[in-house]
């Protein structure tokens, strides 16, 4: 009988780490942990490296690269260097670097599954990109479109600063913010959503743990001329037909933020007025689910070709 992969969290400590951890309990792996007195030991988190076969690195962009000069520098010595799944943001489109979002392509669990080195996407990308490449794909969305964005998260993405803001007596109802217009997820969003321009895109935040829709307004006219409401749903149905995380769902009028929070899958739904003139695109999911190590879950069950469930 194989011996189980044994996965190293780097970060473990963290929101997305704990959740991680919490998560592989339900495959057939092996978790490596370090002394929590050592974690911050870098000698201490190279012994970890080289027993795994695979590291998450759960960890700010700059320490993420620290991290991965590591396992290289174990690979320069000789040694085994394990494969790398990263949660950052510092390679999300990074040369040699596979994008860890499944459903990007029929191609990409295989990208995946024979990956050295996977980003972790967004929560926030997660849900636009799921709207926005099977349209681009299409060719009903010129890649020169003009994207807006809208989204609200749950206050468990902004991380321990923002948990603490939120859950204190009087912590604010609604936050709008990156209102610089320069959010740190639009590089990616851009890229692989294969759009030419840098999306408008409007983030914010509510008074909910976890939870997120992400919304994109489109005005039928400047899609590919005859273009109807329902072939958006049916491109979009085609698309994730064979996904057990993704489902098209009937438009609602109503949406609740955080309905599917706790579970790892994704809503994606088609809005529009009567006369079809104008839609809106919606995905609702779990910002710490397939916007985070649920995610994360898909791609280790990939990477190390295990089975990965489905949280629920």
């Amino acid at each position: 009988m194989m011996a189980e992969p044994v996965v190293f969290i780097d970060g473990e400590a963290g929101t997305t780490g704990l959740e991680i951890r919490e998560r592989l309990l339900s495959l057939p792996v092996r978790i490596y942990s370090v002394d929590p007195a050592r974690r911050k030991d870098p000698q201490a988190r190279v012994e970890a490296m080289a027993e795994a076969d695979l590291v998450v690195l759960c960890l700010p962009d700059d320490a993420s690269r620290e991290a991965v000069a590591m396992v290289e520098q174990l690979a320069t010595d000789g040694r085994k260097a394990p494969k790398i799944l990263d949660a950052s943001t510092a390679f999300r489109t990074a040369p040699g670097w596979v994008y860890g979002f499944p459903e990007l392509s029929e191609d990409q669990p295989e990208a995946i599954m024979r990956a050295n080195r996977v980003s972790n996407p967004g929560c926030y990308p997660t849900g636009a990109i799921a709207l926005l490449r099977p349209l681009v794909d299409a060719g009903v969305m010129a890649p020169d479109f003009p994207v807006t964005i809208n989204a609200i998260s749950g206050y468990t993405g902004g991380g321990r600063s923002m948990i603490e803001e939120q859950e204190r007596e009087g912590g604010p109802a609604f936050l709008l913010y990156g209102l610089n217009l320069a959010h740190k997820h639009l590089p990616e969003i851009r890229s692989h959503a294969l759009l030419e321009h840098r999306p408008v895109f409007v983030p914010s935040v509510g008074h909910f743990p976890r939870g997120m829709i992400v919304s994109i307004p489109i005005h039928m006219n400047l899609l590919e001329k005859g273009t109807t409401v329902e072939d958006l749903r049916v491109i979009l149905e085609k698309r994730y037909v064979a996904s057990s995380f993704v489902t098209v769902c009937k438009a609602e009028n109503t949406l609740v933020a955080d309905a599917l929070a706790g579970q790892d899958g994704m809503e994606l739904r088609v809005h529009a007025d009567h006369e079809g003139r104008n839609a809106v695109l919606t995905a609702r999911l779990d910002n710490l689910g397939k916007g985070a190590s649920g995610a994360a879950i898909q791609n280790i069950a990939l990477m190390l070709g295990v089975s990965p469930g489905r949280g629920e």
